[in-house]
């Protein structure tokens, strides 16, 4: 019998060991005993020295997934890095690094899917027909925007249905896997297989087969010259080597990514691409595009949003090597990839990619680390760099990549509108006369308006002018919000719901009112002020169900819709090109808070909406793009930063307040998070927390800061605070919190807590 360490799927912060009837090697995965549980596990090597538990106390272990490779060492070290520098358990990062589907599957389960899986790669693309191209466009609706989305894919456009310059008339059509399409459509295997039934489709060889079966990929456009200098800088790369692509909004960055893509399978017939974005809702239309492009190349999709046997399907095709392209959420940083060589990171400034929960790694700092254990080539896109990589660029660490100008298009012009100056405002209105008048300009020239919000719900409040009343969550330190739609209270943080009371609960009044404003009521103003338009609304309440936030997408895409308005959630990554006309509505609220990065986040967000408006080149007499803020503090320094499309002169100066301030990224923090449905107990154990804190903070030169409450003090009742350690280098920081969580776990405290490293919420 064989000695074995393994890591389980389990809250623990040791390996445990078990015995196997013959040595494993590392990195094969197992189903573990574990009380009266089973559970999945990872081995880590044989038992060594004093790790090794006398024999007979061992227990064996229950299966082997032989019908998988075992997970290679450079996925065993990101793992074990991750861990350590995170402070979190080896089996958590595990968890979320592994497919639920697969955790939760004995061996032959595992070994029926993977046997399916390989089964199903054989023949399974789809091209389209000539008689497809013709007859599909006079089919399908103008509605059915997850069928266009699938047929887009394939090579067909509603705008050009007969189009002579179409990827038809140049070569073959894009071939498109079955693993690609279920990305674009819920059930896209059945619908391929009905168009094929009716002629419009036709298989081909599977696409991953690069080498034995070339395809026609869709021609890519002219690179401008910045464009071809960022390509050629990381073309030149040898080994390690990080790039902080910085691109205003529409330059052709994703153009960029596809070059690089490109030259990386070419030069290397196994190797693989990863491409991290932050929003699910961005994940299709990347697909899109780089199926477009690389019709012989499998691609693999990894984001929460997936079915767990669909996911599983996508992180198998990754983890064998089969998938040459890897496009994902921030999940898809820990996919194990065999032949790793090159990593885009798109919008790396987003928050998305830090975790906030369980296992809080940052998947952009991953990204990076990881970029350097392969010795490849990491790039690093944004149009508002994150502060920490605008530094970095600053300092040398990244080699900064230009790209000034847009590929298509002008970028809009940014206008001001003093919110105390308007008379409609004034009155309480929520769109100003000036873009009131603005948006009508629009609808007569058949052109789209994009209004941004960032507050979902018709109220954030519902408030009882006579005694004062708000509707307050019962369970946590926030408001109830007023959703319209089915007449109810909901708290957007612990999902709480109540019925709208007939009175006042405390006076018995009935003239109750809603305070404030969120995306709804603009929709319902919208309906109000301009009812011959289309309007539609995304965001989080909206894209509940499966597939309806890119359907409305698609209507914004084909013309459908004459004015969108929804939360941060349609500022990113769409290239609306119908759109001249972008409004920010009372954004304020992000310039008064105690979140040291408040600021950067809303001018990133504001910089990424401004993005959406003239994407494309102005037909003649067409409006000029532009973006109005409704702001009641147009002198703000952010927003004269705004008006000047200046990220470097906003970067500065926010660097210069951080110096002074000793804040990130001229300082290292990390947070005690902890809570407790008793105050007394969670102070108590904040108070041990902090004296064992003491002496090797001050041995390391590091700041303990007093427990304080967190920003939602309680949440789903649970009372939360946290304590602050900060200091000047990243390496001392990290040995500290290595003897501080070891003092913490010995003390076997009552309370949850995590330490959160690098935290970017508080």
């Amino acid at each position: 019998m064989t000695l074995l360490r393994v890591a389980v799927d389990a809250p623990l912060w040791d390996a445990l060991d078990y015995l196997h009837a013959e040595p494993l090697p590392p990195g094969s995965l197992v189903r573990a005993p574990l009380g009266r549980q089973t559970v999945c596990g990872v081995v880590l090597g044989p038992a060594q020295g004093d790790s090794a538990t006398a024999a007979s106390a061992l227990r064996p272990l229950e299966g082997v997934f032989d019908a998988l490779p075992p997970l290679g060492s450079d996925w065993l070290d990101l793992l074990r890095f991750a861990a350590g520098y995170y402070q979190r358990p080896l089996g958590e990062l595990m968890a979320a690094a592994l497919p639920t589907w697969l955790r939760e599957r004995g061996a032959a389960a595992v070994a029926k899917r993977v046997a399916d899986w390989r089964q199903r790669q054989a023949g399974t693309a789809f091209r389209l027909t000539p008689a497809g191209r013709e007859q599909m466009p006079r089919t399908l609706s103008s509605r059915h925007a997850a069928l266009w989305r699938l047929a887009g894919a394939l090579g067909l456009h509603p705008a050009r249905p007969a189009d002579s310059s179409s990827a038809m008339d140049q070569g073959a059509p894009p071939r498109l896997s079955v693993q690609a399409a279920r990305a674009l459509h819920p059930k896209a295997a059945a619908q391929l297989r009905a168009w094929e039934m009716q002629g419009w489709v036709e298989r081909v060889p599977e696409p991953c087969r690069a080498a034995e079966q070339p395809g026609a990929p869709a021609r890519p456009p002219v690179l401008q010259a910045a464009q071809q200098a960022a390509v050629e800088a990381v073309r030149a790369a040898r080994g390690y080597a990080p790039f902080l692509l910085f691109g205003v909004t529409g330059s052709g960055k994703t153009e960029v990514y596809l070059h690089l893509a490109q030259h990386a399978l070419a030069r290397n017939p196994q190797a693989q691409v990863l491409v991290l974005t932050p929003e699910i809702n961005l994940t299709p239309q990347l697909v899109q595009r780089f199926a477009a492009r690389f019709p012989d190349a499998m691609l693999a999709v990894l984001h929460s949003g997936l079915a767990e046997a669909e996911r599983f399907d996508h992180w198998l095709a990754a983890h064998s090597g089969r998938a040459r392209i890897v496009l994902g959420t921030r999940l898809a940083a820990l996919a194990s990839l065999p032949n790793l060589a090159l990593i885009v990171v798109d919008e790396e400034h987003d928050a998305s990619y830090k975790q906030q929960e369980g296992a809080r790694y940052s998947a952009r700092d991953l990204a990076v680390w990881r970029a350097r254990q392969r010795d490849i080539p990491v790039v690093l896109g944004s149009a508002t760099p994150s502060l920490e990589s605008w530094r970095a660029a600053q300092r040398g660490r990244y080699r900064l990549l230009e790209l000034p100008a847009r590929a298509s298009g002008s970028m809009p012009e940014v206008r001001l509108l003093h919110a105390g100056q308007d008379p409609l405002l004034r009155a309480g209105g929520l769109i100003g006369q000036a873009l009131h008048e603005a948006i009508a300009a629009r609808l007569a020239r058949g052109e789209q308006s994009l209004l941004f919000l960032n507050r979902r719900g018709y109220a954030p409040v519902i408030r009882c002018p006579d005694c004062g009343w708000l509707s307050d969550c019962p369970h946590c330190d926030a408001h109830l919000v007023y959703h319209r739609t089915d007449r109810s209270l909901r708290c957007h943080h612990c999902g709480h719901r109540a019925a709208i009371p007939r009175a006042c609960p405390e006076c018995g009044s009935l003239d109750l009112q809603p305070l404030g404003r969120g995306t709804q009521r603009a929709e319902e103003a919208l309906a109000e002020l301009f009812p011959q338009a289309r309007i539609a609304r995304i965001d989080a309440d909206t894209a509940r169900r499966k597939g309806a936030a890119q359907s409305g997408f698609a209507q914004m895409h084909a013309g459908e819709v004459d004015i969108l308005v929804g939360t941060q959630m349609i500022t990113k990554g769409h290239d609306f090109q119908r759109v001249t006309l972008v409004a920010a509505l009372n954004p304020d609220a992000g310039l008064f808070t105690h979140d040291l990065r408040a600021p950067e986040r809303l001018f990133a967000q504001l910089m990424q909406a401004a993005g959406r408006a003239g994407r494309a080149d102005a037909a003649e007499g067409g409006t000029a793009p532009a973006m109005l803020v409704q702001t009641a503090y147009p002198e703000h320094m952010l927003y004269r930063a705004l008006v000047a499309h200046d990220y470097p002169g906003f970067a500065a100066q926010e660097l210069i307040e951080r110096r002074r301030a000793g804040m990130p990224p001229f300082s290292f923090q990390a947070l005690l998070r902890a809570e407790h449905k008793k105050p007394e107990v969670l102070e108590a154990f904040l108070a041990q927390a902090a004296e064992l804190a003491a002496q090797p903070a001050r041995e390391a030169g590091l700041m303990v800061y007093p427990p304080v409450p967190a920003s939602l003090a309680r949440l789903a009742g649970m009372h939360r605070q946290h304590i602050l350690v900060e200091g000047p280098n990243r390496s001392m920081l990290q040995d500290f919190l290595t003897i501080w969580h070891s003092a913490l776990v010995q003390a076997k405290a009552r309370v949850r807590w995590a330490i959160d490293v690098d935290p970017t919420e508080f």
